[in-house]
């Protein structure tokens, strides 16, 4: 099954009718991969118009005709866009301010700077036979720093070697 042109057409002119031209969104298998900074645009965006497709999809000429971007949350398919399109919702909004409550913890994420996010822990001190480490019980906030941005590394390095490499090139090293 493929959605009409003809009919989503009308239902994306009805969408923005009276509006401003909102970019309109399909996501797709097909489309740019979604990283932190495709999300970073859309949050700092006008807001955006999503279409999700179903089964097959949407017919081509309507993506062409209303200048779609076709965006992919990964390298495997869904039954319908609908989850990718949460998907992308839960991302930006996010971002928004006053969404999260601290707007300084954002910057520490994966994917902020490159990395994925250094490992967390909170209470017991102690949980079966696993501790917390002393650095980060020292109070020393430099140490816990270098931690923190060392083990970054060492999880980028052996659970994303594209994203490690990535982030040497970008070092020049």
């Amino acid at each position: 099954m493929v959605l009409r042109a003809d009919v989503v057409a009308h239902a994306i002119d009805a969408a923005r009718a009276g509006a401003a031209e909102l970019p309109l969104i399909v996501p797709s298998p097909r489309g740019e991969v979604l990283t932190q900074a495709i999300v970073r645009e859309l949050a700092a965006g006008p807001g955006v118009l999503l279409l999700a497709g179903r089964f097959e999809g949407i017919d081509q000429r309507v993506i062409e005709a209303r200048r779609a971007r076709e965006i992919s949350i990964g390298d495997y398919v869904l039954a319908g866009g609908e989850l990718a399109a949460m998907v992308l919702i839960e991302a930006a909004v996010r971002l928004l301010p006053g969404v999260i409550g601290k707007a300084a913890s954002l910057a520490e994420e994966s994917f902020e700077a490159g990395l994925l996010e250094y490992p967390q822990f909170t209470r017991p001190r102690e949980w079966e036979g696993r501790s917390i480490p002393a650095v980060l019980l020292s109070g020393d906030h430099a140490q816990i720093a270098a931690w923190r941005r060392t083990e970054a590394e060492r999880i980028t390095r052996e659970r994303r070697p594209d994203l490690w490499a990535h982030c040497m090139r970008k070092r020049g090293a």
